[in-house]
């Protein structure tokens, strides 16, 4: 199978995502449970089409799909449930196959040319692995952190692992130990360890540099996974250009921007945009504008699942409704305006 496709070195704060072709200067991020995908592997129309200004890849109850600018479905593909999604350079997708195999699919023959199964290799036979995040590197290699081995590895195209390290985790757990998670520039490892309620990061041999309890805000933990529930189980933590770190505090309703001393600098709550009610706030984007893209997910009819929001003014300047074609768990999503490849058109 292919090597997944080198990319160039982005700078600090990418894109989740870091897609080399969106406008992006932040980082996206992952989720709950997926849809099961119910639409057949061809293009539809969206039955209400509801975006207008971007782009989108996500993923939802139809599967992956790609939406375009005016609302029309351009793109799709069955497939189960993911915790991350990466367009690479080469316009292939990096993505997820069950719980615990990071695929490279080919968007073009709907192939998947290059996988990893965390069950299978790198010495987990037998153990319960759980993956939920995963990153193409500058250097080709493959960045994947195992939930369950409690560990971050990096792997070559043959699949042999180039480097490794523990994770620290105060409360492990297969299906939570970490969501997102991303290599920065500086080699270091930035992780959202959601069943910890931290942002963690970790030096090349393992060791933490810098870490943030997502607060609780003076409330009760509620079960759940919809706007009635709470909690600090983190999905994303991104580092901005100005060395600030930006949160998505998953059943925790908010997006939270804290320094390296770990004063809070900038926020929004569950009930803090005109209309809108944060459920678990999952994926983080940092469009070329400024803006940031949050994903709101398990929100429920009526609300948006994509927000691109203004950050000195709050204000909300676009957002994706889109309930009734991808349900209630789109896991991931990426803005993709600038992406230039032929199965895009």
């Amino acid at each position: 199978m292919n090597q997944p496709h080198t990319r160039p070195t982005t700078p600090t704060g990418v894109n989740f995502a870091n897609s080399f072709f969106k406008k992006v200067a932040g980082l996206a991020a992952v989720i709950l449970i997926s849809g099961s995908p119910v639409f057949a592997d061809q293009a539809s129309p969206a039955s209400s089409p509801q975006n207008d200004g971007h782009k989108v890849l996500l993923h939802g109850k139809t599967g992956l799909v790609v939406v375009q600018q005016d609302g029309s479905i351009s793109w799709q593909m069955d497939w189960g449930g993911i915790h991350d999604l990466h367009l690479l350079p080469n316009g292939n997708i990096l993505t997820r196959k069950g719980r615990t195999a990071v695929v490279e699919i080919d968007p073009n023959t709907k192939q998947v040319v290059w996988s990893y199964n965390s069950a299978k290799q790198g010495g987990n036979t037998g153990k319960r692995v759980e993956i939920h995040a995963f990153d193409l590197l500058p250097n080709g290699n493959v960045m994947i952190a195992e939930s369950g081995a409690g560990r971050i590895i990096e792997v070559d195209r043959s699949g042999t692992i180039q480097h490794e390290i523990q994770l620290r985790i105060d409360h492990p757990d297969p299906h939570s130990d970490t969501r997102l998670v991303r290599r920065l520039e500086s080699g270091n490892y930035l992780v959202a360890h959601e069943r910890d309620g931290k942002a963690r990061e970790y030096d090349r041999s393992g060791k933490v540099v810098w870490e943030y309890t997502v607060p609780m805000f003076g409330k009760e933990a509620a079960g759940g996974h919809g706007p009635e529930a709470f909690g600090n189980r983190l999905f994303a933590a991104i580092r901005l250009k100005n060395g600030n770190t930006l949160i998505a505090s998953g059943n925790g309703h908010s997006v939270l921007e804290v320094t390296a001393e770990k004063q809070i600098v900038w926020q929004i709550h569950q009930h803090d945009l005109p209309g809108i009610q944060l459920a678990w706030v999952t994926t983080l984007q940092v469009l070329g504008n400024g803006n940031y893209v949050i994903g709101n997910c398990h929100a429920g009819p009526g609300q948006p699942i994509l927000i691109e929001i203004e950050p000195a003014s709050k204000k909300v300047v676009w957002q994706l409704d889109r309930f009734d074609d991808f349900g209630n768990n789109v896991s991931n999503s990426l803005v993709i305006d600038e992406a230039k490849f032929d199965w895009l058109q």
